[in-house]
Protein backbone atom coordinates (compact mmCIF):
# COMPACT_ATOMS: atom_id res chain seq x y z
CA UNK A 1 0.00 0.00 0.00
CA UNK A 2 1.46 3.24 -0.58
CA UNK A 3 0.65 6.75 0.30
CA UNK A 4 0.26 9.50 -1.82
CA UNK A 5 3.44 11.04 -0.46
CA UNK A 6 4.87 7.74 -1.36
CA UNK A 7 6.15 6.74 2.51
CA UNK A 8 5.32 3.26 1.88
CA UNK A 9 9.14 2.63 2.94
CA UNK A 10 8.76 3.88 6.21
CA UNK A 11 5.45 2.79 7.03
CA UNK A 12 7.71 -0.98 5.95
CA UNK A 13 10.10 0.22 8.76
CA UNK A 14 7.95 1.74 11.93
CA UNK A 15 6.50 -1.74 11.59
CA UNK A 16 9.53 -3.97 11.55
CA UNK A 17 10.11 -1.49 14.25
CA UNK A 18 7.39 -2.67 16.42
CA UNK A 19 7.65 -6.15 15.60
CA UNK A 20 11.37 -6.50 16.75
CA UNK A 21 10.56 -4.90 20.05
CA UNK A 22 7.59 -7.37 20.65
CA UNK A 23 10.18 -9.73 20.86
CA UNK A 24 11.05 -11.45 16.71
CA UNK A 25 7.61 -12.62 15.24
CA UNK A 26 5.27 -10.52 16.92
CA UNK A 27 4.17 -12.78 19.91
CA UNK A 28 3.59 -11.35 23.25
CA UNK A 29 6.71 -11.43 26.07
CA UNK A 30 6.96 -14.20 28.16
CA UNK A 31 5.93 -12.22 31.02
CA UNK A 32 2.49 -14.02 32.05
CA UNK A 33 4.06 -17.48 31.33
CA UNK A 34 6.83 -16.72 33.77
CA UNK A 35 4.24 -16.03 36.33
CA UNK A 36 1.87 -18.57 36.15
CA UNK A 37 5.46 -21.00 36.22
CA UNK A 38 5.75 -19.61 39.35
CA UNK A 39 2.35 -19.91 40.86
CA UNK A 40 2.61 -23.53 39.45
CA UNK A 41 5.75 -24.70 40.77
CA UNK A 42 6.03 -22.77 44.51
CA UNK A 43 3.73 -25.19 45.96
CA UNK A 44 5.49 -27.72 44.48
CA UNK A 45 9.02 -26.51 46.42
CA UNK A 46 7.15 -25.93 49.41
CA UNK A 47 5.93 -29.01 49.53
CA UNK A 48 9.61 -30.38 49.20
CA UNK A 49 10.74 -28.23 52.08
CA UNK A 50 7.94 -29.21 54.43
CA UNK A 51 8.93 -32.77 53.29
CA UNK A 52 12.71 -32.87 53.35
CA UNK A 53 12.26 -31.15 57.39
CA UNK A 54 9.26 -34.05 58.80
CA UNK A 55 12.27 -36.63 57.64
CA UNK A 56 14.90 -34.63 59.43
CA UNK A 57 12.21 -34.39 62.13
CA UNK A 58 11.65 -38.31 61.79
CA UNK A 59 15.77 -39.26 61.93
CA UNK A 60 16.52 -36.56 64.99
CA UNK A 61 13.50 -38.74 66.93
CA UNK A 62 15.06 -41.90 65.92
CA UNK A 63 18.58 -40.45 67.17
CA UNK A 64 16.69 -39.32 70.73
CA UNK A 65 15.56 -42.89 70.88
CA UNK A 66 18.24 -44.39 70.14
CA UNK A 67 20.36 -42.45 72.74
CA UNK A 68 16.94 -42.93 75.77
CA UNK A 69 17.86 -47.01 75.10
CA UNK A 70 21.57 -46.78 75.79
CA UNK A 71 20.84 -44.51 78.58
CA UNK A 72 18.44 -46.92 80.29
CA UNK A 73 21.04 -49.62 79.59
CA UNK A 74 23.57 -47.70 81.27
CA UNK A 75 21.79 -46.71 84.44
CA UNK A 76 20.56 -50.85 84.54
CA UNK A 77 23.90 -52.01 84.34
CA UNK A 78 25.53 -50.12 87.44
CA UNK A 79 22.45 -51.21 89.69
CA UNK A 80 22.47 -55.04 89.17
CA UNK A 81 22.17 -57.45 91.98
CA UNK A 82 26.13 -56.47 93.52
CA UNK A 83 25.19 -52.93 93.75
CA UNK A 84 24.52 -52.69 97.48
CA UNK A 85 27.35 -51.10 99.56
CA UNK A 86 27.37 -50.59 103.64
CA UNK A 87 26.21 -46.40 102.26
CA UNK A 88 23.15 -47.69 100.11
CA UNK A 89 21.89 -51.16 100.57
CA UNK A 90 19.45 -51.14 98.17
CA UNK A 91 20.62 -49.59 94.83
CA UNK A 92 19.72 -52.15 92.55
CA UNK A 93 16.77 -51.77 90.46
CA UNK A 94 13.92 -52.87 89.05
CA UNK A 95 12.37 -52.95 85.81
CA UNK A 96 10.31 -50.45 86.23
CA UNK A 97 12.32 -48.13 87.93
CA UNK A 98 14.39 -48.43 84.55
CA UNK A 99 11.67 -47.79 82.88
CA UNK A 100 10.65 -44.78 84.69
CA UNK A 101 14.11 -43.77 84.64
CA UNK A 102 14.34 -43.76 80.35
CA UNK A 103 10.90 -41.95 80.87
CA UNK A 104 12.04 -39.11 82.46
CA UNK A 105 15.28 -38.43 81.19
CA UNK A 106 13.44 -35.27 79.36
CA UNK A 107 15.02 -35.29 76.00
CA UNK A 108 12.85 -32.76 73.74
CA UNK A 109 9.80 -34.64 71.84
CA UNK A 110 10.40 -33.25 68.54
CA UNK A 111 7.96 -34.96 66.94
CA UNK A 112 5.13 -34.89 69.35
CA UNK A 113 4.18 -38.48 69.64
CA UNK A 114 4.47 -41.14 72.53
CA UNK A 115 7.66 -43.15 74.01
CA UNK A 116 7.14 -46.56 75.75
CA UNK A 117 10.07 -48.45 77.73
CA UNK A 118 10.45 -52.22 78.20
CA UNK A 119 13.32 -53.70 80.57
CA UNK A 120 13.85 -57.42 80.44
CA UNK A 121 16.76 -59.49 81.57
CA UNK A 122 16.74 -61.80 78.78
CA UNK A 123 19.33 -64.43 81.61
CA UNK A 124 16.25 -64.24 83.99
CA UNK A 125 18.42 -62.41 87.42
CA UNK A 126 20.23 -59.29 87.90
CA UNK A 127 23.67 -60.39 88.35
CA UNK A 128 26.65 -59.44 87.68
CA UNK A 129 27.72 -61.10 83.85
CA UNK A 130 24.16 -61.41 82.72
CA UNK A 131 22.22 -59.08 80.29
CA UNK A 132 19.78 -56.37 80.78
CA UNK A 133 18.07 -55.06 77.64
CA UNK A 134 16.04 -52.24 77.08
CA UNK A 135 13.71 -51.74 74.15
CA UNK A 136 12.08 -48.40 73.82
CA UNK A 137 9.39 -47.45 71.03
CA UNK A 138 8.11 -44.31 69.82
CA UNK A 139 5.28 -43.34 67.33
CA UNK A 140 5.95 -40.19 65.07
CA UNK A 141 3.06 -38.61 64.04
CA UNK A 142 3.04 -37.83 60.45
CA UNK A 143 2.12 -34.38 59.54
CA UNK A 144 2.61 -34.27 56.35
CA UNK A 145 -1.04 -33.89 54.17
CA UNK A 146 -2.31 -36.59 51.23
CA UNK A 147 0.29 -39.02 53.19
CA UNK A 148 -1.80 -42.27 53.80
CA UNK A 149 -0.15 -42.88 57.13
CA UNK A 150 -0.76 -41.25 60.09
CA UNK A 151 2.14 -42.46 62.23
CA UNK A 152 5.49 -44.21 61.81
CA UNK A 153 6.39 -46.60 64.67
CA UNK A 154 10.33 -46.32 65.61
CA UNK A 155 11.76 -48.74 67.96
CA UNK A 156 15.75 -49.54 69.47
CA UNK A 157 17.18 -51.33 71.20
CA UNK A 158 20.07 -51.50 73.68
CA UNK A 159 21.90 -54.80 75.83
CA UNK A 160 24.36 -54.77 77.82
CA UNK A 161 25.95 -56.90 80.91
CA UNK A 162 25.70 -56.07 84.07
CA UNK A 163 28.49 -54.54 85.83
CA UNK A 164 27.90 -54.45 89.37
Amino acid sequence: MAFQDGSSRSLSRVRQSVVANRGGDGAESGNGSSLIEFVVTLPLLFSLIFCFIEVCLALYTWETISECAREGTHFAIFHGASCPTAGSPTCEVTAAQVNAYVMGLGWPNAGGGTMTAVTTYPDGNEAVGSRVQVKVTYRFPITLPFVPKTSLTMSSVSEMYILQ
